[in-house]
């Protein structure tokens, strides 16, 4: 099972403050079955530079795997990001960086406002440069946009990337469902932030899923998630 959407990397951001977070995260996963984590970090364009963001990062990282050293169990790590969308950024140099470890996946987080023709239009021309774009946690736009915008957003092709407790809120469980079972949800994340407030959930959402439509729907998907990500 694949968590694509994890803050675990420490001190990088709002996310795992030390190593002993961290590695605390990683345990809880592994022990529902998650066996491949995205570390994505959030990455502001206003305030790092790429190379000075990917230094930052795998710094982290040697720190979580130096401390993690040659014990068995823990899921494997995938250095990725979370990249909040930026007017321009389809132009700028070294994106591809930004994407998950051996893949063309970027995930997006796309702005907490109303998107305009020409966020849409930057994000469709993300796509053309080559990258597949993943929509981090759509769930928490939907609301806030026009339907003809979300329309509009789904016919460019990207990915959709949805949180574990979309399913799990009693007033968003049944279009989780729904999205799920209509095939317009291609990965699942926790999103996890710490141990405390927001913990790695994945199973809870799996367990969900599995009660409502059966574990068959959810192998499936889960064997589609390791064909994007090269498992």
């Amino acid at each position: 099972m694949t968590d694509l959407h994890m803050h675990v990397l420490p001190g990088m951001d709002d996310g795992s403050k030390d190593v002993r977070t961290s590695i605390a995260m990683l345990k809880r996963s592994a022990s529902y079955g998650v066996d491949t984590v995205a570390a994505t970090s959030h990455f502001y364009a206003e305030q790092n530079g790429i190379a000075k963001y990917l230094a930052r990062r795998q710094t982290a990282y040697n720190r979580l795997t130096e401390a993690i050293g040659e014990r068995y169990g823990f899921p494997r790590l995938l250095l990725g990001a979370e990249v909040l969308y930026f007017s321009g950024m389809s132009a700028t140099d070294d994106l591809d960086a930004l994407c998950l470890e051996g893949t063309d996946l970027l995930l997006l987080e796309m702005p907490f406002v109303p998107w305009t023709d020409r966020v849409l239009r930057e994000v469709e021309a993300i796509q053309r440069s080559g990258l597949q774009v993943v929509a981090a946690h759509i769930e928490r736009y939907m609301d806030i946009q026009p339907r003809r915008t979300m329309e509009a957003f789904f016919d460019l092709n990207t990915f959709i990337q949805c949180n574990g407790e979309f399913f799990l809120s009693r007033w968003t469980a049944r279009r989780a469902l729904r999205m799920f079972r209509q095939g317009q949800i291609q990965f699942l994340g926790s999103d996890a932030h710490n141990m405390t407030s927001r913990a790695p959930n994945l199973d809870e959402a799996v367990q969900f899923i599995e009660k409502k439509l059966g574990r068959e729907p959810v192998s499936r998907f889960f064997a589609d998630v390791d064909y994007f990500i090269g498992a």
